[in-house]
């Protein structure tokens, strides 16, 4: 018996299949072979004929392409503006930050403040997340 490997990277296992299909192994084998050690939930077969399909007609990568998308608005210069904005006025909310921000939507400068600068809402001032328990209490 093989041992089990959990949440397998997808280039890897798209590895096994190119490496696989090299070998002339079938998808339905691949697949048998795939579920054997990576589980049941590691790729439909579809999937698997259509990453042999594209390993037959000459692809070698393994790794997905590049997917073009909308560009993030959110950079470095922008998330320390407003981590500046924050430090002088402690107590702004997120609709003043929109109004210093107008070009930023509200849930782009909500996910600025949470998670880019881990600041979170308390006794209506921005923090830091880190709280020793001293500081909870105040």
């Amino acid at each position: 018996m093989f041992k089990k490997i959990s949440d397998p990277a997808g280039c890897e296992v798209r590895s096994v299949i190119r490496f696989l299909n090299a070998k002339k192994v079938k998808a339905a084998e691949i697949l048998r072979q795939l579920v054997e050690i990576h589980g049941a939930n590691v790729m439909t077969d579809g999937i698997i004929r259509k990453w042999v399909r594209q390993f037959d007609d000459g692809r070698n990568d393994v790794h997905d392409e590049a997917r073009r998308g909308r560009p993030s608005v959110v950079n470095v210069g922008l998330v320390a503006k407003v981590n500046e904005k924050i430090r002088e006025n402690r107590r702004s909310t997120i609709r003043m930050l929109f109004d210093e921000f107008p070009q930023i939507s509200n849930t782009v400068l909500h996910e600025i403040v949470i998670n880019r600068l881990n600041y979170r809402k308390l006794c209506s001032r921005w923090v830091p997340k880190m709280l020793m328990d001293v500081h909870k209490t105040k």
